[in-house]
């Protein structure tokens, strides 16, 4: 990519068990996991799991926050500071998420319309959450 358009490259979620996290975003999502051979030999410190050609979720280990040092009080952030994760789909991969979730018996709030966001009203949106508690929201613009 030679566009130097500001974007996400990364969002990084604290996770109790990477490679069964990497599972989930796997089979429930549909994502590419990344890393995951090198991650179980130990040469790297995190799988993660690819969302689009630019944007990748690094699935960091609790066990990785005594190493966050590099700003006072970030060692602190393993615990879920951020409040969600908004996924923006097609409606047809909108529809596939909620199947596969309601397949995986994953539980999922009841739609929500016209909820603002980076590119105006969404038409439906819903959230839920990971094993490890990291909340999402999914939403389609019409």
């Amino acid at each position: 990519m030679t566009d130097n358009t500001a974007r996400f490259d990364h969002v990084v979620l604290w996770v109790r068990d990477p490679i069964a996290a990497a599972g989930f975003y796997e089979k429930v999502l549909g994502l590419e996991p990344l890393r995951l051979t090198e991650f179980a030999a130990g040469t790297v410190a995190f799988p993660s799991v690819r969302l689009n050609e630019e944007t990748v979720f690094d699935l960091a280990p609790l066990t990785m926050a005594e190493h966050m040092r590099m700003l006072p009080g970030a060692a602190d952030s393993a615990g879920h500071p951020v409040n969600h994760v908004c996924l923006s789909l097609p409606a047809d991969a909108f529809d596939a998420l909620r199947d596969r979730l309601a397949e995986q018996q994953v539980p999922v709030s009841q739609l929500t319309h016209d909820l603002y966001g980076a590119r105006g009203l969404a038409e439906r949106a819903f959230y839920f959450s990971d094993p490890d508690g990291n909340i999402f929201e999914a939403r389609h613009y019409a």
